[in-house]
């Protein structure tokens, strides 16, 4: 059985460009990834699944071995836009620096599945009691559909699923949830030089950002969980589009932002906060606004703390089970019975920016964790047969 060496598979996974964007202009298919995970599987005699979820986006589930229970390692296929101006190499290469690995989706995560291959060196040759899937989905970064339609499907997995999202080698059991929302304007064009010739969309748009500024300061003086690194709410401003000329009334404006509620606040509460507000502003400014959420909001996430996959990532890694305030996956995987967790080599701090990366020293960590893992839950699947030696810190 060959293996090609693990930076080679990196390469591979960084030059195909599977972006998933909300304007359509930039949103790219992820066939190219899901062909060479597929084609890289089978031959390690994995039985691979591809499930189109949309047209040009697709779901990969390879499973070796069979059975109930077993262990998913999951990742999404897709990254988020890049601007290659503001790049210092190119995004698509993988770019050694001695000390780090530079490229699109290094750290957030196409790389990770190159780790998981590596992991399989030299245990593939023994009897899987229990199953190993991999399982690769699309459009993590804008819509979750890939995510969605498995939870949709009712397709059990695994006994449990780890995402290996960038966390730093540190297990996380609760992040918040992901709600992306688009404000639309329509107001009334005309020549600048007479203001009461049409009716702004921008300038209602500045009465909007106003209002939801507003809403983000009242909702972080409300809420609060010190679990998380960032422990209120957010709200960002993601995009803006509108007008087409300085000597012309804008005509409309849209808006798209993100709101990341902490457990127990409610999406369809925080919604109808936003559209009280935005009654009386089309009724100044005399335009039509519209407010509809862009995807179906992600839950918040929280598994057990005293989960048997909990406490065996905190042993293996020699840290407590944390918060995030990013949004993963892991609510779908949950909601088809997997125990959860999140846990990957990379860091979040430089995910979706220029120059993304991950450090050369989380490789060799990362490919032990993920063997201990599969021993675990495939190999000798009960825990009181194991002797599992921790982590080596580095």
């Amino acid at each position: 059985m060959s293996f090609l060496p693990l930076k080679d598979r990196f390469a591979a996974l960084i030059a195909a460009p599977s972006v998933s964007c909300t304007q359509p202009a930039l949103d790219q298919s992820n066939l190219l990834v899901i062909d060479l995970l597929a084609n890289w599987l089978s031959e390690l005699g994995f039985a691979c699944e591809k499930q189109q979820v949309e047209p040009g986006k697709f779901n990969l589930i390879a499973t070796y071995g069979s059975g109930p229970g077993g262990l998913v390692l999951a990742g999404h296929s897709d990254t988020v836009p890049f601007d290659e101006a503001l790049w210092q190499s190119d995004p698509l290469t993988l770019t050694d620096t001695g000390d780090r690995w530079v490229g699109l989706g290094v750290c957030d995560m196409k790389g990770f599945f190159a780790l998981i291959i590596e992991a399989l060196q030299g245990l593939l040759d023994q009897p899987f009691k229990q199953p190993l899937i991999i399982l690769a989905t699309c459009d993590e970064e804008s819509s979750m559909s890939g995510a969605r339609a498995l939870a949709e499907a009712g397709r059990p997995l695994g006994r449990a699923a780890v995402i290996g999202e960038p966390t730093g080698l540190k297990p996380i059991r609760l992040h918040k949830g992901v709600m992306m929302e688009r404000i639309d304007i329509l107001g009334q064009s005309g020549h600048s030089s007479d203001p009461s010739l049409g009716h702004s969309a921008l300038d209602a748009m500045h009465g909007v950002m106003g209002e939801l500024m507003q809403l983000r300061r009242q909702w972080q003086q409300d809420y609060r969980n010190p679990q998380f690194s960032v422990p209120q709410p957010t709200l960002n401003f993601g995009c803006i589009h509108g007008g087409d000329n300085p000597n012309r009334i804008c005509g409309q404006c849209s808006l798209e932002f993100d709101l990341r509620p902490l457990p127990g606040m409610q999406p369809e509460a925080l919604r109808a906060a936003i559209l009280q507000k935005l009654q009386p502003l089309a009724e100044q400014h005399q335009v039509s606004i519209d407010f509809a959420p862009l995807f179906p909001a992600v839950p918040p996430f929280e598994q057990a703390a005293d989960a048997e996959l909990v406490r065996l990532a905190e042993r293996l890694t020699g840290h407590t089970a944390a918060a995030v305030a990013f949004g993963t996956e892991a609510p779908y995987f949950q909601q088809l019975g997997c125990e959860t967790l999140v846990l990957g080599p990379g860091d979040i701090d430089c995910a979706h920016q220029p120059g993304e990366y991950l450090d050369t020293d989380r490789l060799l960590p990362t490919v032990h964790l993920l063997r201990q893992l599969i021993q675990h839950y495939c190999l000798t699947p009960d825990m009181r047969s194991m002797s599992l030696m921790p982590l080596r810190r580095r």
